[in-house]
């Protein structure tokens, strides 16, 4: 690994700074660097040379996971744009958004009460819907329109959308149960 530390994720796995990112290019870069890098590869170095090692292939996962998620890509994406999303201090959202937050919730209490799997994954569908809708616009705007505060907006309605997945995912394993 060369000396000279990379500005960025993406420069770090040669890859152009967009939220489209190629995937399969990503993928391809990070296992060409884990081969080059893995501290296992280092056993044979000094102790320097083994903690250099480490240090480059804990920063590699570190930016392979980041760039991987569509949220912790545009986060990532924003920050280096110097906009800050802002989710702890700014819940503000619209209120159209926030109502469907409210429907979305209480359709799955609804579900998880009737023990009705159909139900769950109905609400999974919408819900996939809409996160793909999200992930679709911010392309637009951090790729093609370089709306960067407005991206912000959106980064903090996908969060929202990605807890209520988990909970979604939560809710079906205690029907599993």
């Amino acid at each position: 690994m060369s000396e000279m530390a990379p500005r960025n994720y993406f420069e770090f796995f040669q890859l152009p700074a967009i939220f489209r990112l190629d995937l399969g290019m990503l993928d391809s870069h990070y296992l060409e660097l884990q081969a080059r890098i893995h501290p296992d590869k280092a056993a044979h170095l000094s102790d320097v040379e083994k903690r250099l090692s480490l240090q480059w292939a804990t920063f590699a996962n570190e930016a392979y996971h980041t760039l991987k998620r569509p949220l912790d890509r545009a986060r990532y994406l924003l920050r280096i744009h110097g906009v800050d999303t802002r989710e702890e201090d700014n819940t503000a959202m619209p209120a159209e958004f926030l109502l469907e937050q409210i429907e979305w919730r209480e359709e799955m209490q609804d579900a998880v009460t009737a023990r009705s799997e159909a139900a769950l994954d109905r609400l999974g569908f919408r819900l996939k819907k809409e996160m793909d809708h999200l992930i679709e616009s911010l392309g637009a705007m951090l790729d093609v329109e370089q709306t960067h505060p407005e991206a912000a907006v959106l980064v903090r309605q996908l969060a929202f959308l990605e807890k209520l997945k988990r909970d979604l995912d939560q809710a079906h394993a205690l029907l599993e149960d």
